[in-house]
């Protein structure tokens, strides 16, 4: 029997009007701002309406290191959340929302998948509620205004080869890493070297997602270091006089927007910085105003836990004071057995000895939460047709080694019901003792943090800075900035900064080649390895198989 297409599942599920789920979430009316039948966004109201309220139990996904294999992250979550639902929860799901570089290129979209998703999914997947085109806005309408400055007459003294904002579009898009701009003469600007980030790599996304309200956004809009003079002062995007226009822009973009699940289970989807480059996480406000409206709120932190889960701990709770109650492991037979070296094709097949050498990747990314972070957690096995009762029992096995316990996750195919066994886990480990703990703290110098996260969380050696980050680390400190929390921008794929290293290497150095400031966003980029903050597309883009019907039926998204 042929499985039908996520989008085929999408499109054929009972679709509820937007008013009912706000109904099921707790949210009055005059919170509402309807995008449709479908679609709304919540205003900024209701969080301080319900202020008085205490928050939910946040439940946070994630994963072991990503594997060409697929592991099934988003669609775990929001599998779970129908889970808690169905045995009587009130919850709500808060993910990020896709970009569209990914869902042209070749990672698809990130609305989940089977039984086991978030709709309307072609609206989540394109253009949504027009939120990325907003922060895409904001982002070039304040590198205008640095070019306009300096061709103007450059009062603030900014050095052309030291300006560091990007312009940025949502687009997998190699060509423009690296361009020329104001050719042509005097009237068309001053010529100098510039690039584009991809939209969700950009600080003014950083920034937004985690703005606690619209004042907040503005003034970290207005902290944001464009460019540095002669004499290497920073120039800030208030000294632009940029951020009122900036925070103009995006003050409804702000609001988080609400969706549901296939089973009508509330989905707050809002704001979505990459976590191989940012912190990974979905908004600051989405996430509250979940825990305001649900008692379980289920959410997720991009790529493995050492990417995704380490900012969303160390960054993200960290400046919005928050705290899980546990975390999910989201890992796959096959994925494992990827990582113990097995190759691509044979992936289906019993393979032991490949799963054996795979397994320490989930045990050490468990370990890290259980031990660096102090926090409970259970193992989420996404079960595959060919996954063989011998592999999910030495999987199983190692874990209680460690005492941790897993349940097998049927989402996919089954819904909600197929995460039952995962959701009592979940509910048991919420009531269990919490000593949640930051990986490192904010008083050691830049150094001490990037050795921490390199030492604890990968278990490499140590972080080896280049002269170029030695000296940047130097001058960041000068600048008053030593105290801020670290954002990696390193591979996913593996612990080390080398993606080819998987499993789970150890004692590694992770070459850190320049460090620069988010001082919006409120952390310090460290770039490893060859991270790029624009992607480019693949030989065969996932473009080439979307289209549309004369009726305007979209096919091809996955």
């Amino acid at each position: 029997m042929k499985h039908r297409s996520d989008i085929e599942i999408a499109r054929s599920a009972k679709i509820k009007n937007i008013e009912e789920i706000a109904k099921t979430a707790g949210i009055d009316e005059k919170h509402l701002e309807k995008y449709g039948n479908y679609k709304a966004k919540i205003s900024f109201g209701l969080l301080s309406d319900n202020a008085h309220k205490p928050d939910g139990r946040m439940i946070l996904v994630t994963a072991i290191n990503p594997t060409p294999a697929g592991e099934g992250k988003t669609t775990t979550t929001v599998g779970l959340s129908d889970a808690l639902a169905r045995l009587g929860r009130k919850t709500v799901v808060a993910l990020r929302e896709p970009s569209l570089g990914p869902v042209f290129g070749v990672k698809g979209g990130a609305a989940g998948g089977g039984y086991a998703q978030v709709i309307p999914m072609e609206d989540i997947n394109l253009h949504f509620t027009g939120d990325f085109h907003a922060i895409g806005a904001a982002n070039n309408l304040l590198a205008a205004m640095l070019d306009n400055h300096i061709f103007q007459g450059n009062e603030l003294g900014i050095d052309n080869r030291k300006i560091v904002f990007k312009r940025c579009v949502d687009m997998n898009d190699r060509q423009l890493r690296n361009v020329i701009d104001g050719l042509g003469g005097r009237v068309n600007g001053v010529p100098r070297e510039d690039g584009f980030n991809i939209t969700v790599a950009s600080e003014v996304m950083a920034a937004f997602c985690l703005s606690k309200d619209l004042e907040d956004l503005k003034q970290r809009m207005s902290k944001m270091i464009v460019a540095y003079t002669r004499d290497d002062k920073p120039v800030t995007a208030g000294m632009l006089k940029a951020e009122g226009a900036m925070a103009a822009l995006l003050k409804d973009a702000l609001k988080p927007n609400l969706v549901q699940t296939l089973e009508g289970t509330p989905a707050l989807i809002h704001g979505g910085p990459f976590a191989n480059i940012a912190h990974g996480c979905n908004s600051v406000i989405a996430t509250r105003t979940a825990l305001k409206l649900g008692d379980y709120v289920v959410t997720e932190g991009g790529f493995g836990a050492d990417l995704g889960a380490e900012k969303f701990l160390d960054i993200k709770c960290r400046l919005a004071n928050l705290a899980p109650s546990a975390v999910v492991i989201v890992a796959t037979v096959r994925a494992l057995k990827h990582h113990g070296g097995a190759a691509k094709a044979d992936l289906c097949r019993e393979n032991l000895d490949a799963l054996e050498k795979g397994i320490p990747n989930l045990l050490r990314h468990v370990d890290n939460i259980t031990n660096v972070f102090g926090l409970p957690c259970v193992v989420a096995v996404n079960r595959f047709p060919d996954d063989t009762e011998a592999e999910l029992k030495l999987v199983e096995d190692k874990c209680r080694k460690l005492g941790v316990n897993v349940a097998l996750s049927e989402v996919w195919a089954r819904g909600g019901e197929g995460g039952e066994a995962l959701a009592k886990e979940v509910i048991r480990l919420c009531d269990e003792k919490n000593n949640f703990a930051y990986c490192y703290e904010l008083d050691g110098t830049i150094e001490d943090k990037l050795n921490a996260i390199v030492k604890k969380i990968y278990r490499g050696s140590h972080a080896e800075l280049t002269a170029a980050a030695k000296k940047q680390a130097a001058q960041l400190e000068a600048l008053g900035f030593g105290g801020l929390p670290i954002c990696m921008a390193k591979t996913q794929y593996s612990f080390s900064d080398n993606q080819s290293l998987l499993g789970a290497p150890e004692g590694f150095t992770v070459m850190v080649r320049s460090l620069s400031v988010s001082a919006g966003a409120g952390f310090i980029v460290a770039m490893t390895g060859d991270i790029m903050t624009m992607p480019g597309l693949p030989k065969t883009p996932s473009a080439e198989k979307i289209d549309v019907d004369k009726n305007g039926n979209i096919t091809g998204l996955f």
